[in-house]
């Protein structure tokens, strides 16, 4: 049983852009064995469109390169690099190009898309079209959406000015032994069956080999990753993406001088209590006993 896939920039190469403009590269879906997680890049070009639809998962996006206008029933929104936010599963949406370059971002769809019943997507009427607005992170109208700016992940940079463009308390860092955690979609912003944050290891940030009982993906945007999935290693960089299902025991550490960082999404999210299982502990446990 596959328990994790690895893909290489250029191991899956982009298909061709449908007849609006429109292409998406599916990176881990059925077919990889996950069952909650579907994930991908998409590309929309300046003059391409994404019709009305819904589908019965939730989908979390992350703005990589490029401006796009995503429609939805209240409104309409101009989102451009670093911008990131939740679609519920069934609220009708859709996608405008916009700028004069092609758009590209991370999509995160949890439980996974079922190509038997149709990828659970389902055409809609037409939206309304508006002229679109940029969305306001501190305006609580607009609390599916935030932004995210690399200077965040600096412990030393938490200014009240940087901490404005970052909705709340909610986005505060977690710093740990190298370690910088930034939050961006989860329970608090809506999402019930995902969540999706920024990671960024220190030159000598390591996460000691774990398992848990989710499912995660690692797309790596800057640096070098000497990463291990069950006993299989790998040297990653940027443009690579990586997935572990539940149970894979896989860790992670910088291999570079310069900090790494990926963007990881979960799910389904994870229980309260008992979600890391560090093999290092359980090693501890064993040695004690055995003396």
């Amino acid at each position: 049983m596959t328990r994790h896939v690895v893909h290489r920039s250029a191991d899956v190469p982009p298909p061709p852009y449908d007849g609006h403009g429109y292409r998406r590269r599916t990176l881990v879906g059925e077919d990889d064995g996950s069952v909650h997680t579907g994930f991908g890049l998409c590309e929309l070009r300046p003059d391409g469109r994404v019709g009305a639809h819904v589908h019965s998962y939730e989908e979390s996006f992350h703005v990589l390169d490029g401006t796009m206008i995503l429609d939805l029933p209240e409104g309409a929104y101009l989102l451009a690099d670093g911008d990131y936010g939740l679609l519920p599963a069934g609220v009708p949406h859709a996608w405008r190009g916009a700028g004069e370059t092609v758009a590209r971002w991370a999509a995160m769809l949890a439980p996974v898309p079922r190509a038997r019943y149709g990828y659970d997507t389902q055409a809609v009427p037409d939206l309304p079209v508006r002229s679109p607005v940029r969305i306001d992170v501190r305006d609580p109208r607009t609390r599916s959406f935030g932004h995210f700016e690399p200077g965040q992940m600096d412990p030393g940079q938490q200014s009240q000015d940087l901490l404005a463009v970052s909705a709340s308390m909610r986005t505060a860092l977690l710093v740990y032994s190298g370690i910088t955690v930034k939050m961006m979609v989860d329970s608090d912003l809506g999402a019930v069956a995902s969540t999706m944050f920024m990671v960024q290891y220190a030159p000598d940030g390591v996460a000691g080999t774990h398992d848990h009982p989710f499912e995660e993906t690692y797309l790596f945007l800057e640096g070098t990753a000497d990463a291990v999935f069950d006993g299989e290693r790998y040297r990653l960089g940027p443009g690579d993406l990586a997935w572990a299902g539940a149970g894979c025991v896989h860790g992670f550490a910088n291999a570079g001088r310069a900090p790494l960082r990926w963007l990881e999404t979960q799910a389904p999210q994870p229980p309260a209590r008992h979600s890391y299982r560090f093999t290092r502990d359980w090693d501890y446990l064993r040695e004690a006993l055995e003396s």
